[in-house]
């Protein structure tokens, strides 16, 4: 929180997010911020000719009421699990990490954070759905959740909901060591936490402000054993130099701490992103080591070449049934 109050020294919030609840929650959470009120969020978060880059340094906050799309169908680059009805949700966008191959600085123009305070309304869309359907959704792929839940509140309100319906269930997708909120819960099945676990240096490295690797691993055995419903997910994999001795470290001591028999299962995957996203990505960081490598553009979806992307899964693949059955393993 010390991080986040330094970092939110102006607040923007709509006009029509001042009646909610949740924006005077926040709005409380730091009293030395200035705010501003706004006509719509996109005044601020979707103007040309901004630094994204810049702005990771000293994001801004934008309190904003979602008019539209509460949920999306989830996309082909993602993995469902083998669940059918695959969809996520937005209730934020952008992180309060700065990880360098991030794809939303591929989406979105700018650094600051937007937290849609009418979270009601998605719950009542997801409601309609779930009277003729079951639905898996991904809650956390445009922000970390988990990060800004000293902030929001989300994550035990989604676990609120989830608790209400059967045919619900959802993955909460994290960086992040924040879990204390899951002390006062009951473990859900249907409430699925799924860390994403790096190498030590390369977290170091390229993601910036991340907790670290042990940290990470530290919280997901912590649930684990609390008998939590929890996914790890060595995903997006980035070909650095010395990848076979450094993944591969970091597969035996992640299962040195993590009861390989007690996790849902395992998500590996290589990096990949859609060609516009990296165009703008790599307008945003000139310089990087990782986005300049040689892809390979493959319908529309820069990766690497067939033969590299199978090299690295194969070799992750069989470290990984050292510790876990074959039919856990999604790629």
């Amino acid at each position: 929180m010390d991080l986040l109050n330094k970092s939110f020294s102006h607040i923007y919030i709509e006009k029509e997010a001042k009646q909610y609840i949740e924006s005077q929650k926040i709005l409380k959470r730091f009293p030395n911020s200035k705010v501003i009120e706004i006509d719509s969020y996109k005044e601020i978060f979707s103007k040309n000719n901004q630094n994204f880059t810049l702005q990771k340094t000293t994001p801004k906050l934008i309190l904003a009421v979602k008019k539209e799309n509460y949920i999306y169908e989830g996309a082909k680059v993602c993995e469902s699990f083998g669940n059918e009805n695959f969809y996520y949700s937005s209730s934020v966008l952008n992180c309060v990490y700065d990880c360098e191959y991030c794809y939303l600085q591929g989406v979105y123009s700018s650094g600051n954070i937007v937290i849609f305070v009418n979270l009601e309304d998605m719950f009542q869309e997801i409601e309609r759905i779930l009277k003729e359907r079951s639905m898996y959704i991904c809650i956390s792929y445009d922000t970390d959740l988990m990060a800004l839940e000293e902030i929001t509140g989300f994550v035990k309100r989604w676990y609120d909901f989830v608790k209400k319906h059967r045919n619900l269930k959802i993955e909460l997708r994290t960086k992040s060591s924040s879990i204390k909120v899951f002390g006062e819960l009951e473990p859900n099945p249907n409430f699925i936490i799924a860390w994403t676990i790096s190498p030590k240096e390369f977290a170091k490295q390229f993601e910036k402000r991340a907790v670290p690797f042990e940290k990470r691993v530290e919280s997901a055995k912590i649930l684990i054993e609390a008998g939590w419903t929890v996914r790890i997910c060595f995903d997006p994999m980035i070909k650095v130099e010395d990848f076979y001795n450094i993944y591969g470290e970091m597969i035996d001591e992640t299962f040195k701490e993590i009861d390989g028999t007690k996790i849902l299962d395992v998500s590996i995957g290589t990096f990949r992103i859609s060609k516009e996203y990296m165009k703008r990505m790599k307008k945003n960081r000139v310089n990087s080591l990782i986005l300049n490598y040689p892809f390979h553009c493959q319908e529309g979806v820069y990766t690497y070449s067939e033969a590299e992307n199978q090299e690295m899964l194969d070799f992750v693949k069989e470290k990984i049934l050292n510790y876990v059955d074959l039919e856990k393993i999604f790629i």
